[in-house]
Formats: structure tokens, sequence, C-alpha cells
């Protein structure tokens, strides 16, 4: 059985605008199922452990998917993802792949967390698929690869794009623009149709753009696990 650890954000602070944010619930829920459908394992971590903060916006009527219906309704589910597991505490765990989802939670701590970056840079020199949807992406902009080079230097990458946070209207707010950033590390960034699905596969790293990438994203890690 496949094992994958799926890292979501501690962070519920929307910059100074007194909202709340925090991950993304679809792009939780789709690929969790999309991984225990498959039959894999999923661990949850978080820096801080325990229940990660919900961006409130992912959960109203006009966000809902199949996914996020069927997590509502997973008695099991919403158990496990108020248990996360500390990151500290799993960071060396035998896993077959790492996924973060967004929200724009990571743009504040998991950007900088030693301990993500710690299992973004072993788990990626092991071989294993590494993969960040929307603004999860933001969790590449410090790791490095080989010889201490940006991690993503080189490689086709995507994330949420500044069209994409400027219709959000929070160009404003986020501490960094996530397309401007993994340009500036060198990433060969790619953005598709605002809001539509979009996945770019580069090696054994796989990223999504928006919230409607999150179950292709999820499959192409599958994909890559065989």
């Amino acid at each position: 059985m496949k094992k994958i650890l799926m890292v979501l954000t501690s962070h519920d602070k929307l910059g100074d605008t007194g909202k709340k944010t925090g991950f993304w619930l679809e792009e939780f829920a789709a690929p969790y199922y999309a991984f225990k459908d498959a039959g894999a394992e999923v661990v949850l971590a978080s820096p801080l452990g325990g229940q990660p903060p919900l961006d409130p916006k992912s959960d109203a009527p006009d966000a809902q998917t199949p996914a996020t219906v069927r997590f509502n309704g997973d008695t099991e589910a919403i158990a496990a993802l108020a248990q996360t597991r500390k990151l500290a505490e799993v960071v060396d765990a035998d896993v077959d792949a790492v996924f973060y989802p967004g929200g724009h939670g990571p743009l504040w701590d998991l950007v900088d967390d030693a301990d993500s970056l710690r299992l973004i840079e072993t788990k990626f020199a092991a071989g294993k698929p590494v993969a960040a949807v929307c603004h999860g992406p933001a969790v590449l902009r410090n790791a490095k690869g080989a010889l201490s080079q940006p991690l993503v230097k080189d490689k086709r990458v995507t994330g949420f794009s500044n069209e994409e946070e400027a219709a959000a209207q929070l160009t404003d707010v986020v501490p960094f623009l996530l397309e401007d950033a993994l340009k500036a590390q060198g990433a060969h960034y790619e953005a598709g149709a605002a809001f539509q699905p979009h996945v770019v596969v580069d090696g054994r790293l796989v990223t999504g753009q928006n919230p409607a990438s999150s179950e292709p994203a999820a499959q192409a890690v599958l994909k890559l696990l065989g």
C-alpha cells in the first residue's frame, strides 16, 4: 500500500484584513479522496498539529464540489483532519509521496517552515513525488535542490497566477505573488486559463494552478507512483 503525506497550513490570518484564511477545502478533499479511493494510506500533518484552519470561503455554498460535499458528510475524514500530526514528527517518516493543498495560509507559514523545507528536499532527493496545488507551490519557494540551487530552478511549474490573485482581489494583501516568486527562483512558470484545471509535471515535481487542478494533480501523483 502506498503512503502519501498531505501537509496543511496552520496559519489562519489573511494579512492585516481581520479576515480568516487557512487551507482551501476542495484542494484537500479532492486529493484526499483520489488517494483513498486508489487504496493509498493518507497521513495528515501541519506545523502545529491538530485541526488546521479552514478558509471559510472554501466551505461557502458557491465553493462546494462533489469532494467537499463528500467530506462534509464523512465523519471519519473530519475526525482525521481534526488530529493532524505535527509536521516535525513526520518529517522523516517513510512515505511514497508528499502533497500540499493550498489556500492562502501556506504563503505565511509553510513557505519558511524548516520542517517543511527539509521534508521537501529530502523526499525529492530520494526520488519521491512532491506535489502542491494552487498556493501550495509557495512551499517550494525556498526549497533547495542539488548544489544548493533553488529546487524549482529550470523546472516547469505552475501555481495560483497573478491574474487569479487579482481576480480574488488579494494582490495587495498577500505577502508575495506566487507566480513572481517562482519565476524569481528560476522556475519556468506556466499558467493556464484562469480558474481552469492546469497541471504541470516535471519529473517528480507536480504542481496544479488552482482549486480546479486539485483532482488532476492528485491523479498525476498516483500515475507517478504507478
